[in-house]
């Protein structure tokens, strides 16, 4: 027969405390959900052990804590080792819930093991909890509410696993907001599981609590809570100052990919139209073409050229011929299909890439359909504008492999030109007479600078009126390995078409500046001009390469001078104005090139700070024979001299010219009847000899007045 049960009471504080724990670990809880999901593996990892151990230790000791606020009419304590099972317990099932919680999507097979196995563990943890109490006679369970507890503890599982992927979406305050809702619902869920699992448990009146001298005593469960509130509250603050580090470093990322896709945009697009460059068009040629040995099919490339465009720019101005080029830019994007492509690659030079072509006729259509669009009127700033374009165009792979194909249309195009403009041609072999060659050199110059292949000739400058050198002229030569040495006029404008001018331009400044540094270092104080292309001028970086190698060589800026032909300069004046202001800021000097040949403004020539005009040869060249062209050279030194320029007059040959040119007060002279471009060996004994105009260079700078080399 079963002795009488005891009715059994609660302390109503540690019953509230016990909630309040619930809800705390609740809270922290979905907290370290976010932080095992949100993490890379490893991180993750460490974040599931410990936050397993941190969650499961306050959910023990909510447990351990409603337990203690049973009040008996006899001494109650807990058995050591059950009650660090029930511990382990705990936070097997943290771990279980945290790893669920780390999985990207909740499936219900995951939710249905997941609860099943948490519900067990907490089962588990309670029971063994209850099971360290060692009574004689032992407890009475009503296995009805045993039941109803076990359902409880399933149930509350599914549901703080759906609150773990319901509120993972959220942030700012609603996150904030529905995370204290959830937390409490769990604190309820999990002390109503605690609580019916209690009140399955009958102790006789007469029961002896056997482990009452091991775990016991009010300090004990004061000692539990602080401990776990303590550790929860810790881990709480890791993980809220870990969320914000971790959103920081995500701002952080976000700030990196939006730069790497500026940087891209500066890398690939063009940046006047926002068509593709040069580089990212090759990358999708090379793509189209694996397509088209893959597929068996073709592509047609053409090659569009503007036909009128440099009148509009000079008559219009440089803002309005902008326009123009982003309204044809516009016009052609319009035509495309998804996987065509038009890049802009080259002044008033635009290319399209059709993939599939068809027949020829229908490539003939599209042509002519461009043709069309890009000759309809436009205004732009006020002023009426209409074009026509000449179209090339190239088939792959009949008109030969992909690294010719551009050249090929290229030349099509001028063949097209060639006819009037205003039409297309399709590629034909004999059109391949200079094509051929120019691929060949292009080739061959990628591998140039790496071979050495280049030299630096110099041409000396002379003063008209004592013949003492004041500096020479920098020119570029190729000693081809199986063609000789060839001529600037040949390779620069392969150069320049390839995209290869810049590598080679920055060889150029750093070879002049280390022979200047030679010079110097032989007592020879000599000024090198170089030739700055419209490319290496609408460099963003110049002066900062320009600078980079002065300082290499640790020579004297004043001892560069950099021509720029008048027509580069006039081009984009205002960004020629800035430019120069960039590099007069180095100390180097500037000149304006072959000047008369283009159109210059007088107020931006009086603003741009360059010290030195240099007469077009082909002024030099009629000096002896035509009045026009004596009177337009005075002019210019006339006007050089008033805006305290020095002036420099190449192509000089003949006797006859020379003595002209020192009649009108041009200040240097420089040509053939001088000297040929030299080797710095055969430059360095040029001026040491008796064949230099004057005397020895030892007497030109050891002269009492101020050297012109100075």
């Amino acid at each position: 027969m079963q002795s009488a049960l005891v009715d059994i009471s609660y302390n109503q504080w540690l019953v509230a405390l016990s909630f309040v724990i619930a809800s705390f670990a609740s809270y922290v809880a979905l907290n370290l959900a976010k932080r095992v999901r949100s993490q890379d593996k490893s991180i993750a990892r460490a974040w599931l052990v410990g936050g397993s151990v941190v969650m499961g230790t306050g959910i023990w000791s909510m447990h351990f804590i409603g337990m203690s606020a049973v009040s008996l009419p006899f001494a109650v304590g807990f058995d050591y080792i059950i009650t660090a099972l029930s511990w382990v317990a705990a936070v097997a099932v943290s771990a279980v819930a945290l790893y669920v919680a780390g999985y990207s999507q909740l499936t219900i097979s995951r939710l249905t093991m997941g609860s099943l196995a948490m519900g067990a563990g907490i089962c588990t943890m309670h029971y063994t909890g209850m099971a360290s109490l060692d009574m004689a006679p032992g407890i009475q369970w009503d296995w009805f509410l045993i039941a109803v507890s076990a359902a409880i503890a399933v149930t509350a599982s599914a549901v703080a696993l759906l609150i773990f992927f319901m509120l993972r979406d959220l942030t700012g305050s609603a996150e904030r907001n529905w995370q204290l809702v959830a937390a409490l619902v769990m604190g309820a869920a999990i002390c109503g599981m605690h609580y019916t699992g209690m009140a399955a448990a009958g102790f006789s009146a007469n029961s002896v609590c056997l482990s009452a001298d091991q775990l016991s005593g009010d300090s004990l469960g004061l000692l539990v809570t602080v401990a776990s509130s303590i550790l929860l509250s810790i881990t709480m603050f890791t993980s809220t100052l870990d969320a914000r580090m971790q959103g920081k470093a995500e701002k952080l990322t976000a700030s990196l990919k939006a730069a790497n896709s500026e940087l891209q945009q500066i890398a690939f697009r063009d940046a006047l139209t926002g068509l593709p460059n040069r580089l990212l068009f090759d990358d999708r040629v090379n793509s189209a073409v694996e397509r088209c040995r893959r597929d068996g099919t073709s592509l047609a490339m053409l090659f569009i050229d503007l036909d009128g465009f440099k009148p509009v720019n000079d008559s219009f101005g440089h803002r309005v011929g902008d326009e123009v080029l982003r309204e044809i830019g516009r016009r052609l994007s319009l035509q495309l299909r998804a996987t065509d492509t038009v890049a802009r690659v080259g002044g008033d030079e635009f290319v399209l890439l059709r993939e599939g072509a068809a027949d020829s006729t229908a490539i003939a259509q599209m042509a002519q359909r461009l043709i069309d669009v890009i000759s309809e009127p436009m205004t732009e700033s006020g002023h009426d504008v209409r074009l026509s374009c000449s179209v090339g165009i190239a088939l792959y792979p009949s008109d030969g492999p992909h690294e010719e194909l551009m050249a090929h249309a290229d030349a099509a195009m001028y063949s097209a030109k060639r006819t009037g403009g205003s039409g297309y041609a399709f590629f034909e072999p004999h059109m391949n007479a200079g094509v051929r060659q120019q691929i060949e050199l292009q080739r061959d110059l990628r591998l140039a600078i790496e071979r050495r292949e280049f030299e630096l000739h110099y041409q000396p400058k002379v003063n008209a009126g004592t013949s003492l050198i004041t500096g020479v002229e920098a020119l570029v030569r190729w000693r081809h390995p199986t063609r000789g040495m060839l001529s600037p006029v040949l390779f620069i404008p392969v150069a320049e078409r390839f995209g290869l001018i810049g590598a080679l331009g920055s060889w150029v400044i750093d070879e002049a500046c280390r022979q200047v540094a030679a010079w110097s270092a032989q007592g020879m104080r000599m000024r090198v001009a170089i030739n700055l292309s419209v490319h290496q001028l609408r460099q963003d970086d110049l002066a900062k390469r320009i600078s980079a190698a002065i300082a290499q060589h640790k020579i004297d800026p004043v001892l560069l001078t950099f021509e720029i032909t008048e027509s580069v300069a006039m081009e984009d004046a205002e960004s020629t104005l800035q430019m120069f202001e960039d590099l007069s800021r180095i100390g180097v000097k500037l000149s304006i090139d072959d000047f008369g040949t283009g159109y210059s403004s007088l107020s931006y020539l009086r603003r741009l700070r360059v010290g030195e005009l240099k007469i077009d040869r082909s002024f030099v060249q009629d000096l002896e024979f035509s009045a026009d062209a004596r009177a337009i050279v005075e002019a210019v030194i006339g006007l050089a001299h008033v805006l305290g320029l020095k002036v420099v007059a190449e192509g000089v040959e003949t006797a006859a010219q020379r003595d002209v040119l020192t009649r009108l007060h041009c200040d240097d002279l420089q040509g053939y009847l001088f000297a040929k471009p030299m080797t710095p060996e055969m430059m360095t004994k040029w001026v040491e000899g008796d064949d230099a105009p004057g005397t020895s260079w030892l007497a030109k700078l050891a002269t009492t007045r101020p050297s012109p080399l100075t």
